[in-house]
C-alpha cells in the first residue's frame, strides 16, 4: 500500500457500502427501460425472464467481486484487480476508458435528463442550454459536496438512496391498485409463432437494455481504501447490494406487467409515468417525475463518490497526473473529483453524451469478462505463493465464489454475448468506443517512457 494511500480515510460502513451498490446500478433506466425491453419480447414470461436473467448475471459479477474484493483494501477496484492479475497497461486502458467514456459521459447524461425533470416539475422550458445549465450546477455541487469528505459525499449518496427506494415503492403500490390489464394483443397462432432461434436472438436483444438497468454495482469497490473493514464489508455490501435491486427491479417490472399488459408497456416510452398517471392521473405523473429526479442526482451523487478513487489510483501508481493523487485536508482526492467533475460539465455542454453513451456497454463488458478472468489469475498466484499447484484455494478469510468455476465462466460467457450481441446491433458505436478503449495503450507506453526519463 503506498503512503498516500494509506492516508485515505476509513469512514464507511457495511449500510454505505450496500446503499453505494444500490445507487450505483438504480438510476432512471429502470423508469424507462421496461418498455424497450417489452417491445424486443411479447410475453410476460420472456419480459420477468430477460430482468431475472440479467440479475442472476449481475448477481455472478457480485460474486467475483465480492471475492476480489475480498483479498485487496485499495481504492481503485477494476483497475487494482487488473493490474495485479494481468498488467499495469490493462489498468491504465481501463481507467482511460472509464474517465473517457464510461463513467463521464454517462454523467453527463445522466445530469441532464436530472435537470430536463427538474424543469419540468418546476415549470421551466427545457431547452437543451438551459438543461445543460442545471446539469452542470448539479455536478459542480456534488463536486463541491465531495471534496468536504467521504463522509460527506457518504451521506449525502445515502439519503438519495433511500429516497429513490421509497419512490420505487410508491410506483410499486400505487401500480398495483391500477388492476390487472386486459390482453390486447392479437392471439399468435402456432403457425405463425416465432421459432426458438428469433425468440432466443429477440431475448439477447433484450438484455442490452436490462444490463444498462443492471450496470454499476462494481463501482462499490473503487472506494475500497475508504471503508472499515472492506474485506468483509465491501463482499457483504456487493451480495446484499445487487440482492436488494433484483428484488426491486422484479417488482417494477411485475407491476408494469400487471397494470399495461405486455403490449401497453411495449406501446409505451414512459412506462412509470404511465402507470402513475392510471393510478393517480397527472398528480400521479408529477410525483414519479420527482421520483426520477431524485434518482438520477442520486446515481450522480454515487459516481462523484467512486470514480474518481480510479484516476487517484492511477495517479498513485505513477500512470497519471501526480496532482490527481493528491488528498486534502479532508483526507479526499480533490483533485480527483474536481477533474471528474468538470469533464462531465464539459460533456454536458457539448450535447455529445448520448453519442458517447452509444459507446460504453461493448467497452464495459468487456472489462467485466477481464475482471471475472482475474479470479482465475488470484487463484493462481496465491496457490504458486502457497507452494502447491493451482487447487483453486484463496488466502485465509477471503470470500469464495460459489459454484466456481462455473458461475465464473458463466459470467464471463455472459459478458461475451452482451458485447457481441452489441457490436452486431450497433457496428459503429461500438467501433468508435473499442477505437478509444484501444487508444489508452499508446498513451500508456508513452506515459510509462516519459515516466522513466523523469525518474532518472
Amino acid at each position: 500500500m503506498s503512503q498516500s494511500e494509506s492516508h485515505l480515510a476509513r469512514r464507511l460502513g457495511l449500510f454505505d457500502a450496500t446503499m453505494i451498490v444500490m445507487g450505483g446500478i438504480i438510476g432512471s433506466g429502470i423508469f424507462m427501460n421496461p418498455s424497450v425491453v417489452a417491445r424486443e419480447v411479447h410475453s410476460t414470461p420472456l419480459i420477468l425472464g430477460a430482468w431475472a436473467f440479467g440479475g442472476l448475471i449481475a448477481l455472478a459479477g457480485a460474486f467475483i467481486y465480492a471475492e476480489l474484493s475480498s483479498q485487496t483494501s485499495e481504492s481503485g477496484g477494476q483497475s487494482v484487480y487488473l493490474r495485479e492479475a494481468f498488467h499495469p497497461s490493462i489498468a491504465f486502458i481501463y481507467g482511460w476508458t472509464l474517465l473517457l467514456v464510461i463513467q463521464t459521459g454517462g454523467m453527463a447524461a445522466v445530469a441532464v435528463t436530472f435537470a430536463k425533470y427538474l424543469m419540468e416539475l418546476s415549470g421551466g422550458q427545457a431547452s437543451d442550454l438551459r438543461a445543460s445549465m442545471v446539469a452542470a450546477v448539479a455536478l459542480a455541487l456534488l463536486t463541491l459536496i465531495n471534496c468536504f469528505g467521504v463522509r460527506a459525499g457518504g451521506t449525502t449518496q445515502n439519503v438519495f438512496m433511500i429516497l429513490k427506494l421509497v419512490a420505487i415503492a410508491a410506483l410499486v403500490v400505487f401500480g398495483l391498485t391500477v388492476g390487472a390489464a386486459s390482453p390486447t394483443a392479437p392471439a399468435v397462432s402456432a403457425s405463425s409463432s416465432p421459432g426458438i432461434g428469433n425468440t432466443l436472438i429477440a431475448f439477447g436483444a433484450a438484455l442490452i437494455p436490462v444490463q444498462f438497468a443492471y450496470g454499476g454495482w462494481q463501482t462499490a469497490c473503487f472506494v475500497a481504501g475508504e471503508v472499515r473493514e472492506p474485506r468483509k464489508n465491501l463482499p457483504r455490501g456487493l451480495l446484499l447490494g445487487v440482492l436488494g435491486v433484483i428484488a426491486v427491479y422484479l417488482s417494477v417490472n411485475f407491476v408494469c406487467v400487471y397494470a399495461l399488459g405486455p403490449q401497453g408497456l411495449a406501446d409505451t416510452k414512459t412506462p412509470a409515468s404511465t402507470l402513475m398517471r392510471l393510478a393517480l392521473g397527472e398528480k400521479g405523473a408529477r410525483l414519479i417525475a420527482a421520483g426520477i429526479a431524485i434518482s438520477t442526482i442520486g446515481f450522480l451523487s454515487q459516481s462523484m463518490l467512486t470514480a474518481p478513487r480510479v484516476y487517484f489510483a492511477m495517479a498513485d501508481d505513477g500512470l497519471f497526473f501526480k496532482t490527481i493523487a493528491r488528498l486534502n485536508r479532508a483526507r479526499v482526492p480533490a483533485f480527483a473529483i474536481a477533474l471528474q467533475g468538470v469533464l462531465a460539465i464539459v460533456i454536458a455542454f457539448s450535447g455529445r453524451y448520448e453519442q458517447i453513451l452509444n459507446y460504453v456497454v461493448s467497452s464495459d463488458v468487456i472489462f467485466f469478462a477481464l475482471t471475472g478472468a482475474c479470479v482465475f489469475a488470484f487463484r493462481r498466484k496465491a496457490a504458486m505463493q502457497a507452494g502447491t499447484l493451482p487447487d483453486g484455494r484463496v488466502s485465509a478469510g477471503s470470500f469464495r465464489i460459489p459454484g466456481h468455476p462455473f458461475t465464473t465462466l458463466f459470467f464471463i460467457a455472459a459478458c461475451v454475448t452482451v458485447a457481441f450481441s452489441t457490436i452486431y446491433r450497433y457496428p459503429s458505436n461500438s467501433l468508435i468506443g473499442l477505437s478509444i478503449m484501444l487508444s489508452g495503450l499508446p498513451v500508456y507506453l508513452v506515459w510509462t517512457r516519459f515516466a522513466k526519463r523523469a525518474r532518472g
